[in-house]
């Protein structure tokens, strides 16, 4: 497996239990230089282990340089990360990772709205920072399955934005859960929509928000978990190699990527289930059948790049730009 490019080494200064199977841990150079920027909205990857590489939104203050704070869910579902990170990472441990990158920017709007799915909160979190921040119009919705699962509830409360951000748990009250239905019944102008957390969340969000005739590009989303694709017609096609012409047989039970890296083509891979786009390839000829959750439906309809990670090809044979 090949990652993104992990060109930092950062020490563990500290970690904390943020709540019930999520912990926050705090990164920063190990002779104190500061980190290069970031804007909200933006993860890293992190070598959990050899061959395993996860993404994790920032969720501190944009305007650090001296520390990212991520927040991890111990996932029992987990292929390895998540559990890795609640067991075996400690104060005081090296870590590497990447430089910080950014595929869920804020933009310009004359409202924001935010919705987190439990640990969705994390980029949100650091949205509603910069917001504030920059005295914008916005609130923020925060779904979790109850008190205890809620992460960053101290923080938010002695925020300057405290006022702006609603909770709403499973076990509450029927009162006081989302309704989606309310609060995109009307797609305002100049407001945008960003939405972080689980498929099954993200998903109930678009929905609603579509059918209330919310335009597409005012709607952002950013996915921790790829989709569940049916698997069970999968067939073998062919990639070719633009550069030299050499081609290669994709069986069913295997990705693009496995078969490229076996004949010795390198192809930058790091979330394996096409949420985060670092493998994101340029198709010259043939038609992908696009799995990833990265892209959006225009990007998809184009059908000159796709991710080698999970996608496959609805034509007998895919031409790479490699």
């Amino acid at each position: 497996m090949s990652g993104a490019p992990l060109s930092l080494i950062v020490e563990i200064k500290a970690r904390h239990e943020e709540a019930q199977d999520i912990v926050t841990l705090e990164l920063a150079d190990p002779h104190g230089r500061p980190l290069p920027a970031f804007s909200a909205g933006a993860h890293i990857d992190v070598r959990v282990k050899e061959g395993v590489i996860r993404q994790y939104s920032l969720c501190n203050h944009p305007e650090e340089r001296d520390r990212y704070l991520i927040g991890v869910l111990r996932d029992p579902t987990s292929r390895g990360g998540s559990v890795a990170m609640h067991e075996e990472f400690q104060v005081g441990d090296l870590v590497q990772i990447s430089a910080p990158k950014n595929h869920f920017p804020l933009k310009p709007a004359g409202r924001t709205l935010l919705l987190a799915g439990g640990i969705g909160i994390t980029p949100l979190l650091c949205m509603a920072e910069r917001l504030a921040h920059l005295e914008a119009d916005f609130a923020l919705h925060y779904c979790t399955r109850s008190a205890e699962r809620t992460a960053f509830r101290k923080r938010i409360a002695a925020s300057g934005f405290a006022e702006r951000v609603h909770f709403h748990f499973d076990d509450g009250a029927p009162e006081q859960k989302l309704d989606l239905e309310a609060l995109l019944a009307t797609p305002a102008p100049d407001t945008r929509v960003y939405v972080c957390g689980p498929t099954g969340f993200i998903e109930a969000v678009l929905s609603t928000a579509k059918a209330k005739g919310w335009p597409g590009e005012r709607l952002h989303t950013e996915y921790f978990a790829g989709a569940v694709a049916d698997t069970s017609d999968d067939d073998s096609f062919e990639v070719r190699i633009a550069s030299s012409g050499a081609s290669f047989t994709v069986p069913a039970d295997k990705t693009v990527h496995q078969v490229l890296t076996e004949n010795g083509i390198e192809v930058m891979v790091s979330c394996e289930q096409g949420v985060c786009g670092t493998c994101l390839t340029r198709v010259l000829e043939g038609e992908p059948d696009h799995r990833d959750l990265y892209l959006d439906d225009d990007e998809h309809a184009a059908n000159d790049q796709f991710t080698p990670c999970c996608s496959r090809a609805r034509s007998k044979v895919l031409v790479l730009d490699l």
